[in-house]
């Protein structure tokens, strides 16, 4: 670990000094012409990219020597900004060498095929932000109990907040860079399994709860609220009408957008069977069908249509969801998987354009009994604020796919808890006793925040579940008086109320649990230390007023002895905090040579 941190470290420092020199930037021989005299990088990213930054190698590129590859003719005519700027400078809204894939990790002694984040982070002189859009977060304050004893939120099984900032910190971003709205602990706590028991005879969750002091406030104890689905073999799955719908504007034309994409879609293509059924749809200025109705063992057959993409032009987002949604009720399956996977980095340009226009148009076609989830690819331009809502409104999920390990994850090992809901608009309520609780904090969830009446209101969207998914929340609640084990001798802490609704149903079931004595131990769980430790980490990054002096350094300490049980996930989340760290300490270093005189930014 050690030498790892002291490559990466060596790696920032000498990458900030290659944006003087040119040593940051791709060998000459590694450039490909895109047809219209400019050159950019035809790198796929490193499938451990996203975990060690001072050791990548090359994937396999097979899969991309069509369409996607830096061969093609992508993005020349009628290309978005995201294509006709793939040098602009930052402050006209186009790409920098900065923001695509590195072929140089130790300046001049790197091998020819080692690549992976490099390292600038998207800000212009004036700390004016690069192209990146988030909905804007105002986080959670304390509630008095007495005034609102109800707490009311949406499940969230989003993950693409906690790969999209590991994206940064690998590129070497610092904890400044890092948009504060980029940040929801909700889809940060959401990325991890945790040791949850699963649903008991009649019940769509296992209900776990705990409570546990707060490490970041002594006068504060934290409550861990986990939902935990019973995982599925897909293939034993009922069978599944895909739908894949596929940005190839000029904006998708970069490395880490198109080609990951191809090769990401490939892994998914390979997992499903003869019962499955496969689609494809694209667009750009206009929606194209390139495939209909294929059967999943036809690997080759899709895996070649994926192949022939390219990217050029606009974005008519709106004109391929419509046709997407066509294709799906042409091949519904009743009792099937229904579902519409739109792969795009947001960047939506003709068209209907706008969040609203788009929440409407997905919530319309819903109806259908079509879902649609979202896979976010891209650095630079990214509309995250876009593809959240269309998969919150598609009643589906938003992953955000960095690199080619996170494509896995999402589409290879999680594939049952991405494709096949077993709950939908699934709603949570806590209420609290107010002879015990005198207040309470919900950490995360803000864009989830239900009304108290919206609970039993069947009308209302909220979020779904999928096979093998868990849902965690982290409430921080104060006591009236005492103690918690003195207090819990006088009554429960409250009570959790779930409703949710079958895949196929109108009308929700009810589902109610006590928290009582049985929730809280003098010697917290692996469980809620580590989530406790994932909300922390968010909400030092947020620079939230509710974590009192915690620092990165702070986070990393109370991590150190947790058993992880060997969770790859769990420990490349501790070596992102410690690579953050060191990334802040170079910039901290940089500046300081700066003030010496030495050189500057």
């Amino acid at each position: 670990m050690r030498k790892k941190k002291l490559a990466v470290l060596g790696l920032g420092l000498c990458l900030m000094a290659g944006m003087l020199d040119g040593c940051g930037k791709s060998k000459e021989s590694d450039t490909a012409n895109t047809g219209d005299g400019r050159e950019t990088q035809g790198l796929l990213p490193s499938e451990n990219g996203n975990a060690d930054a001072a050791q990548m190698t090359a994937p396999d590129t097979s899969m991309t020597q069509n369409g996607g590859s830096t061969e093609g003719s992508g993005g020349t005519e009628g290309a978005d900004s995201g294509s006709d700027n793939l040098t602009a400078p930052a402050e006209d809204g186009g790409y920098t060498d900065g923001m695509l894939y590195n072929t140089d990790m130790s300046c001049d002694e790197a091998e020819s095929d080692s690549y992976g984040y490099i390292s600038e982070p998207p800000y212009v002189e004036g700390g004016q932000q690069y192209g990146e859009e988030y909905t804007e977060i105002t986080e959670n304050a304390f509630v008095s109990v007495r005034e609102e004893p109800l707490s009311t939120f949406s499940a969230d099984v989003d993950t693409a907040s906690y790969s999209n900032l590991r994206r940064m910190i690998m590129s070497s971003w610092t904890s400044w860079d890092i948009p504060a709205d980029s940040v929801r602990i909700e889809e940060m706590l959401n990325y991890f399994h945790y040791d949850y028991h699963g649903p008991r005879a009649g019940e769509p969750f296992g209900v776990n709860t705990e409570i546990a002091a707060c490490p970041w406030n002594e006068d504060s104890y934290l409550l861990q609220i986990g939902l935990q689905t019973e995982a599925i073999d897909f293939s034993d799955a009922a069978p599944s009408n895909l739908v894949f719908l596929i940005d190839v504007s000029g904006s998708m034309y970069d490395a880490d957008k198109l080609p990951l994409l191809q090769q990401s879609f490939a892994m998914l293509a390979s997992s499903l069977t003869s019962k499955d059924r496969v689609s494809i749809v694209t667009y750009a200025g206009e929606d194209e069908v390139v495939l209909t109705g294929a059967k999943g063992n036809e690997t080759d057959r899709i895996i070649d249509a994926l192949n022939a993409l390219e990217a050029s032009g606009s974005t008519n987002g709106s004109a391929g969801i419509v046709t997407a949604y066509s294709i799906a009720r042409d091949y519904f399956i009743e009792g099937g998987n229904n579902r519409i996977i739109l792969a795009t980095d947001g960047d939506l340009n003709v068209g209907l354009t706008s969040v609203q226009e788009l929440e409407h148009l997905v919530e319309t076609e819903r109806q259908s009994g079509i879902f649609l989830s979202v896979l976010g690819f891209g650095t630079g331009n990214i509309k995250d604020n876009r593809m959240e809502t269309l998969a919150d409104k598609g009643n589906g999920n938003y992953a955000y796919i960095d690199s080619l390990s996170e494509a896995r994850k999402v589409l290879v090992e999680e594939l049952g808890a991405t494709i096949v809901t077993v709950a939908k608009d699934v709603k949570l309520q806590v209420e609290f006793n107010s002879d015990i609780v005198s207040e309470y904090r919900l950490i995360g969830y803000e864009n989830r925040a239900l009304a108290a009446e919206d609970f039993t209101d069947d009308t209302k969207d909220a979020g779904e579940v999928g096979a093998g998914h868990s849902v965690t929340a982290l409430y921080e609640i104060r006591l009236v008086r005492g103690d918690m084990r003195s207090a819990l001798e006088h009554g429960n802490v409250g009570t959790l109320h779930i409703r949710c609704k079958k895949p196929d149903g109108d009308v929700s079931v009810p589902f109610d649990y006590e928290i009582g004595r049985e929730s809280y131990s003098r010697v917290p769980s692996e469980n809620i230390r580590f989530a406790s430790c994932v909300a922390a980490f968010g909400m030092v990054l947020r620079e939230s007023e509710y974590c009192g002096n915690m620092q990165i350094a702070d986070v990393i300490e109370l991590a150190g002895d947790i058993n992880l049980g060997g969770d790859e996930y769990k420990e490349e989340f501790i070596e992102m905090m410690e690579i953050l760290e060191m990334n802040d300490d170079a910039a901290r270093e940089w500046r300081d040579m700066d003030t010496d005189g030495g050189w500057g930014w």
